[in-house]
């Protein structure tokens, strides 16, 4: 119940500095307003523990679960992802109301169950507050990106600054030929998408011990990284120019020349100053692969990367940024997704997306493992991922 009640203040510590106003707007299709995430999260325990396990257990609201199930198909119908910043109700407040609900009767739920029920629905609960803790990361990004389209930009957190970075040891790591262990293998928590561990064959390959930085992706952009078409997937030189990317997500020109003074950044504390030492972020696959094939480098593959940071040999694996690879987002040899609901989980979004590894500034205390595969479409750039680069080792 502990780390239920330190997960749920999480959500809502989040949310605190956020109005009614902000938690309503929703700024593209990929994002979801503050308040349908706090209902989200909620409505995921109602639906999966109380509703499932909690005998004479109610909803509290007989329209909740149309209007908060996310992609759960078997769940029950869902209002469209793309309307839900058209839901004026229930407002701010009454999420709130909702909240407390559905905590009075987890609690309750929890003092009544013995420990042969806990002990069972142990997977399941852990499954619900690593869901909340993922969404506690889209709660930051997504409202970011709605602040990132205010002309009069608004500070989340004011005083804010991004992260420093780590640069020490040499530039590359070598990681020679080898027969490895990929994938999670003991029994602490893990999404089914991090299993079967399965051995691979990696290297000889090169990566890069530090992030690309805001002042090596300035030169790619001053070096007409963003208009020459022979660095870029066609897809993404396509979407590149339908959407005028001039520069990474959340950058805004100031000026008219091309230094890190002519560009400002919409971050949590508001719009700031390039610092040419963090590292960059809010990039593409498609940006970060044009990046690298500009650099005469590529990116690694998931294995790759978890290789070496298991290994101890990559500055900030975690906590700065998400960092692509061009390992696309597939099962595992011998995979099989959990049965049930949940089994919807992952599973049936491996097609047409990469996968990305380490964690986020945005990313929960206590949410980030060597194994852990975020994954996202080639164009998403709204998130808080960015690089670092390999290169063959002959």
């Amino acid at each position: 119940m502990a780390a239920y009640r330190t997960v749920r203040d999480e959500t809502e510590r989040r949310a605190a500095p956020l109005s009614p106003e902000d938690q309503l707007v929703q700024s593209m299709p990929d994002a979801s307003p503050t308040k349908w995430h706090r209902a989200h999260v909620t409505w995921f325990w109602e639906q999966f523990l109380l509703g499932q396990h909690s005998p004479g257990y109610r909803p509290y609201h007989p329209d909740y679960a149309y209007l908060f199930n996310s992609y759960y198909v078997s769940a029950g119908p869902r209002h469209a992802r793309a309307q839900r910043g058209h839901l004026t109700r229930p407002g701010a407040d009454e999420v709130t109301a909702y909240r407390k609900h559905v905590d009075a009767a987890v609690a309750a739920f929890f003092d009544s169950a013995d420990a042969d029920t806990l002990a069972k629905l142990e997977p399941l609960i852990e499954v619900g507050l690593n869901h909340e803790q993922q969404h506690q990361e889209l709660l930051l990004t997504d409202i970011l990106h709605a602040f990132a389209q205010n002309p009069i930009p608004p500070a989340y957190q004011p005083g804010w600054r991004f992260p420093a970075a780590t640069r020490t040891g040499d530039a590359w790591v070598t990681l020679m030929e080898g027969i490895h262990t990929i994938g999670h293998t003991d029994e602490s928590f893990h999404f089914d998408n991090e299993k079967p561990a399965h051995r691979a064959l990696v290297g000889p390959v090169k990566l890069a011990r530090n992030l690309v930085t805001n002042a090596e992706w300035l030169t790619f952009m001053n070096d007409g990284g963003y208009t020459t078409p022979t660095l870029w997937l066609m897809d993404g030189f396509a979407k590149a120019t339908e959407e005028q990317w001039q520069a990474p997500g959340h950058w805004r020109k100031v000026d008219g020349a091309n230094s890190s003074e002519s560009w400002k950044i919409m971050t949590l504390g508001g719009l700031q100053p390039i610092d040419p030492s963090a590292p960059v972020s809010h990039v593409s696959y498609y940006e970060a692969d044009a990046f690298a094939r500009w650099s005469g480098k590529h990116l690694p593959t998931e294995m790759e990367w978890e290789v070496a940071a298991r290994a101890g040999h990559l500055n900030d694996a975690f906590g700065i940024v998400w960092q692509w690879t061009r390992s696309s987002y597939s099962p595992y040899p011998g995979y099989r997704a959990i049965e049930g609901a949940l089994g919807e989980y992952n599973g049936k979004f491996m097609v047409n997306q990469l996968v990305l590894r380490g964690s986020s500034l945005a990313t929960p205390d206590n949410h980030s493992r060597i194994t852990y595969r975020n994954f996202f479409y080639p164009h998403h750039r709204w998130q808080f991922t960015g690089l670092r680069l390999a290169d063959y080792a002959v």
